[in-house]
């Protein structure tokens, strides 16, 4: 399994992915999620990527191999909905042509992307694309996506993150996010990719690959763990009466 989460607010934004791919307890490996196809000045598209490793890998190549021919593909498509599209188009293809053989080996092929970034002359975006190769957009209301093992890490983020949440406090609580989701579930674990996209920079800003001895996500784990032990033990016993 993995996780996978991107944030989006008025001054940017944050997404990040595990590195954890498990075929069971005994096959356990790392490959990176997060695919970047960036052209300072033009556009930066960022993809992060869960499910099935052979569907995901299969939908990235076919988007890198036709990104140097005529039709539609990454670099010429002129808005982020058409990137969207794209890569709900791409994955479609590959589910039809691997998903009926996956299915006769009773493997799951469902696979799913987020996809977030700006194309020069349009405000920045961030969708979340399902197996069915449908998305929905992120919203001011609802500004970030998830994927994988979700539940962990959404509490945080649904009492932190807002629209009007700065680009700093959005990784800081992302990471958060992913020290609860890697407490509670082994499927996901570091490195940690983790990208930072300021608004209209139309280039790539903060990229960094956290692994388990990162001093600050290590630093950040401690000092949250011990805060919410201190934060528990200053709450008030109850004293209800029978």
């Amino acid at each position: 399994m993995t996780y996978c989460v991107g944030v989006i607010m008025d001054s940017g934004l944050v997404l990040a992915s595990d590195s954890r791919t498990n075929a069971g307890v005994d096959q356990i490996g790392n490959f990176r999620k997060m695919r970047v196809f960036e052209r300072p000045g033009d556009r930066v598209i960022v993809m992060l990527s869960s499910g099935n490793l052979a569907v995901t890998q299969g939908v990235v190549a076919l988007l890198e191999q036709r990104a140097q021919m005529l039709q539609q593909n990454i670099w010429n498509s002129a808005s982020m909905y058409d990137i969207a599209c794209l890569v709900g188009e791409t994955l479609r293809e590959v589910q039809k042509r691997d998903g009926p053989y996956l299915v006769q080996h009773n493997i799951d092929a469902n696979a799913s992307f987020i996809v977030g970034g700006q194309i020069q002359g349009e405000r920045h975006r961030l969708f979340n694309i399902y197996t069915e190769g449908n998305f929905i957009e992120a919203t001011p209301d609802t500004p970030y996506c998830q994927n994988g093992e979700i539940k962990y890490g959404k509490p945080i983020i649904d009492r932190v993150i807002s629209y009007s949440t700065g680009l700093m406090e959005a990784a800081k609580c992302i990471l958060i996010s992913f020290d609860s989701t890697m407490r509670s579930n082994i499927s996901v674990g570091p490195p940690i990719d983790l990208l930072c996209y300021e608004r209209d920079s139309l280039k790539v800003g903060l990229q960094r690959r956290l692994g388990e001895q990162d001093s600050y996500f290590d630093d950040v784990r401690r000092r949250w763990g011990a805060g919410l032990k201190r934060l528990f033990t200053d709450l008030p016993d109850p004293h209800w009466d029978d």
